[in-house]
């Protein structure tokens, strides 16, 4: 019974790290679908940042100011709500296994979350800081449009959520 407790908390960890990391690709989409919308309806857009990336200096009457407001409200919505699932797993998983198994099964649960969970936050903590290291040590030795480079910046895209969602 401590056995199979341990076990399914030894699993619970890996869940809510997938859980969230799930959650940032939705919210990602979510924002590039409403910056691919922004650029649709206003094609200055895609002309001022063209002429800031040539160095040109733009007037006040080309500069066009993106709708960030509306990114920031779509990116706390969703975290907010993503965020239900995992906080009611983390609830009623021991109330579940304490009330229906009981409470040796419960202490294993909770030893077993601890021991998992310590150890998969410093390994995604870690990893997702390399990745993003790796990607910086790219932009400094300027390989980003290589084909190095493109695997950095992948790499780095996994490596955000790893070490600032789930780690």
């Amino acid at each position: 019974v401590i056995l199979s407790g341990v076990l399914f908390g030894a699993m619970l960890p890996y869940m809510f790290a997938a859980l969230t990391m799930i959650s940032v690709g939705k919210a990602a989409a979510e924002i590039i679908q409403e910056v691919r919308r922004q650029f649709k309806e206003d094609p200055r857009l895609m002309e001022c940042i063209q002429k800031m990336n040539r160095g040109e200096k733009l007037t006040p009457e080309e500069d066009v100011l993106p709708d960030s407001d509306r990114c920031v409200a779509i990116s706390t919505k969703s975290s907010v709500r993503e965020m239900v699932a995992p906080g009611v797993y983390a609830i009623v998983a021991p109330l579940f296994i304490g009330l229906l198994i009981g409470p040796r099964c419960l202490m294993g649960m909770l030893s077993g979350a601890i021991s998992s969970g310590c150890l998969v936050a410093i390994m995604m903590s870690n990893a997702g800081g390399a990745w993003d290291n790796g990607k910086k040590l790219c932009e400094k030795l300027d390989i980003k449009k290589t084909e190095q480079g493109k695997a950095c910046i992948v790499g780095d895209t996994v490596g955000d959520p790893f070490k600032d969602t789930s780690g």
